[in-house]
């Protein structure tokens, strides 16, 4: 069986979705995506893209992706490749199609200078945590991820307190995050 990694391209974007839903389902949220074809189509192939694809095909025929961006570690100094999902159908799993997936990220990682990948992987997917360390990744237990959306999100965007930037009750804000760090 040939494993092909390519490139996605905006014809894509219809298997990409499926890929999506079907990661969604198996992390056992099958309601939570809510993205659509125009929005992959806008934010990844766009004039501005946030995020790259590629697509694994056993044999010419879809088997998986590999959804990444770049961020930065100002404590390296250097880009470093985040990978958003990674996902292999489940008929095709066990013929070396993930693995393929995560080897190709690492070359685009060396090429374009960065220092290191990262992703997140639920605590319950044993499995796919065994099959990470097996190729050398490291758990990082000390992190926890943050995220901040919908009302939360638009509550701090709109926050006006009487002196957002020190004392007062905007200073609250300013203060919490200047003490919680957050560079690596």
């Amino acid at each position: 069986m040939a494993i092909t990694i390519r490139q996605a391209t905006p014809a894509d974007v219809g298997q990409i979705l499926v890929f999506i839903q079907a990661l969604a389902t198996y992390e056992r949220e099958p309601n939570a995506v809510t993205a659509t074809e125009a929005d992959l189509l806008q934010h990844g192939f766009g004039e501005n893209p946030y995020y790259t694809c590629v697509i694994a095909e056993l044999d010419g025929v879809p088997a998986g992706f590999a959804l990444y961006f770049f961020d930065y570690s100002t404590w390296l100094g250097r880009p470093g490749l985040y990978l958003e999902d990674l996902f292999v159908l489940p008929e095709h799993r066990g013929a070396g199609v993930g693995k393929a997936l995560l080897q190709r990220l690492a070359a685009i990682a060396l090429e374009k200078g960065c220092a290191r990948m990262k992703w997140e992987v639920l605590d319950w997917n044993t499995s796919a945590i065994d099959f990470y360390r097996s190729m050398g990744a490291q758990m990082q237990k000390e992190w926890l991820n943050v995220r901040l959306s919908d009302d939360a999100l638009r509550r701090l965007a709109t926050y006006s307190g009487a002196d957002a930037t020190c004392g007062g009750a905007g200073g609250a804000y300013a203060q919490e995050a200047e003490s919680v760090g957050g560079g690596e």
